[in-house]
């Protein structure tokens, strides 16, 4: 049976959820993959770090964060100074990679999966910014050191896009993509539809978890054009960063023109798109009308939907219905299996 040392930075929901399903899934990984695992380091920014070679008790720190204590208390090594020192030090051989997105430079989620492939780790991250910003260098680095570099849960939470294309879609070129990306924004445009105020409808959405503190990633459109660059770059080989997106967000929408939408049987919804056109890359993030004809008029609430043209097949399309903190740590647990089972 293999055995698989594995540590976390990040440990806030995706990261709790990640926790969870490796304990429900712990017998499935043994009986149907031989596979086994222990979790030998956890690191946050607020609740400290942990490191233990034996690997730590989850249980036990699940209920330290959620009860807003520290972690240090169950490590059984010296505290590291910082998370690169930890990620030298916790001994894992695959580091899950899920500190917050920085939309501007990828850091310093890079700096963590570039230290973790050189120390011979499977790096896997639901983190946009590493996949926009180093792409090729961190591909690069996995291809050296023998190991992989996996990011499913980047776009579209658990759903496989990423793996769709690097193995059931042999010999098929993408011409491009449009769809609901950003699952925030639509929650928000479909409260507002219901009747909510725009300020109601941010409340709500960071009340259930899906706006940060500060939403303005989201309203104004740049968690959209980060996954519309993630995209780009690594199914369309054309490095893309969201500042050359240059998205537009949600923000001057308000109930007029939602209410004039619905008087003409159309609805507003923030559309991400990508295509080559006479061999230039036009790229969109912008709030656009639907009409019922549309595959995106039904995609309600924080649903989500890609549809992708390709030369082989001119109109492929996913839904995901209502994603939570447990379907991106899913995508998480199916690149950890691709990566130590290929």
């Amino acid at each position: 049976m293999s055995h698989y040392n594995l540590a976390l930075i990040g440990f806030g929901n995706v990261g709790r959820a990640l926790s969870r399903l490796l304990i429900k899934k712990q017998d499935e990984l043994v009986s149907k993959y031989d596979l086994n695992f222990s979790v030998t380091g956890i690191a946050t920014r607020s609740h400290g770090i942990a490191i233990d070679p034996k690997g730590l008790d989850i249980h036990k720190a699940l209920t330290l964060v959620e009860s807003h204590r520290m972690l240090n208390e169950l490590s059984k090594q010296p505290i590291p100074a910082n998370q690169l020192e930890f990620i030298r030090e916790c001994g894992a051989q695959v580091l899950f990679e899920n500190s917050p997105v920085n939309h501007l430079t990828g850091q310093p989620a890079v700096d963590h999966l570039r230290t973790a492939l050189t120390l011979g780790m499977h790096a896997i991250t639901a983190n946009k910014g590493p996949v926009v910003y180093a792409y090729r260098e961190l591909k690069a680095l996995a291809e050296v050191h023998d190991r992989r570099f996996l990011f499913e849960s980047t776009v579209m939470d658990g759903a496989p896009i990423f793996s769709l294309f690097r193995t059931a879609l042999p010999g098929a070129h993408l011409l491009g993509f449009q769809g609901i990306l950003n699952s925030c924004t639509n929650l928000i445009l479909t409260r507002m539809e219901e009747g909510e105020t725009f300020e109601q409808a941010v409340a709500y959405a960071q009340s259930v978890g899906i706006a940060e503190t500060d939403p303005s990633g989201d309203i104004d459109g740049w968690d959209a054009a980060i996954k519309v660059a993630a995209l780009v770059t690594v199914l369309m080989d054309h490095p893309l960063t969201p500042q050359q997106v240059n998205p537009q967000g949600i923000r001057t929408i308000n109930q007029t023109q939602l209410q004039a939408a619905r008087q003409s049987n159309q609805r507003w919804k923030l559309i991400c798109s990508a295509r080559m056109q006479d061999g230039q890359l036009v790229t969109r993030v912008a709030p656009t009308l639907v009409a019922p004809n549309s595959p995106f008029y039904s995609i309600n609430g924080t649903s989500s939907y890609i549809q992708f043209e390709l030369d082989v097949l001119p109109g492929l399309g996913i839904v995901e219905n209502n994603p939570s903190p447990e379907t991106t740590a899913y995508g998480l647990l199916a690149d950890f299996i691709t990566a130590v089972t290929n």
